[in-house]
């Protein structure tokens, strides 16, 4: 199954290239974007991301600072700006203030107990903020790799995880490379109506093989 999970990053890494850091540059940058990007597209995430970084407020310190109106504004892009506002603000506290655990799996039990912050986004910010090597399960995957025949469409984020990280190896570059090409794949073909005819992974995926046009 390793060179199977391997033949299948090559191919997309063939296809689309290198992702390099696109889900952000710095710590704080990659954090607030993971809370902004709940419920939201990438693209409405870049314009609210836009607004903070043209005032010089892309820092969780500047956050923790704001009034939640002011920071509404500034991120009303992204959707739900008053939720995702107290959100931010609650949470840009947290990791700011208080003594964070070292342990990648005490850290993460910690994020997990911040009010906004679930397995998904917990692990973005594990994976991209502090380069700790876990895998990231998003809808996406489950869509993409359920159509391959290799998951089903109703697994748990946490099996599946484990099944990844089972196969593949603990490297956090691989990781992150992996998790945006399945993302931008998810985009380019493996759509809702997918476009299966020019599709990279066409020859290993079972729905394409079964499907009836």
């Amino acid at each position: 199954m390793t060179k199977h999970l391997l033949k299948i990053y090559q191919l997309l890494l063939y296809e689309y290239g290198l992702r390099n850091k696109w889900f952000g540059e710095t710590a704080d940058e990659i954090i607030i974007g993971a809370i902004l990007t709940q419920n939201t597209n990438w693209l409405n995430v870049e314009k609210a991301l836009a607004n903070l970084r043209a005032d010089h407020l892309l820092l969780l310190p500047s956050i923790s600072k704001m009034q939640p109106d002011k920071l509404a504004e500034y991120i009303r892009p992204a959707g739900y700006p008053n939720q995702k506002a107290a959100r931010l603000i609650s949470i840009a506290l947290a990791l700011t203030n208080d003594a964070l655990p070292q342990e990648p799996f005490e850290f993460r039990k910690y994020l997990l107990a911040l009010n906004g912050i679930g397995p998904e986004t917990a692990d973005c910010i594990l994976l991209y903020a502090h380069e700790i090597p876990v895998f990231v399960i998003d809808a996406y995957t489950i869509r993409i790799f359920s159509r391959l025949g290799l998951c089903s469409d109703r697994a748990k984020y946490h099996d599946l995880q484990a099944w990844f990280m089972q196969f593949l190896p603990a490297d956090t570059k691989l990781y992150n490379e992996y998790h945006a090409l399945i993302i931008k794949h998810a985009k380019e073909h493996c759509s809702k109506k997918p476009k299966c005819s020019d599709c990279p992974l066409i020859a290993l995926c079972d729905y394409a093989i079964n499907r009836v046009e």
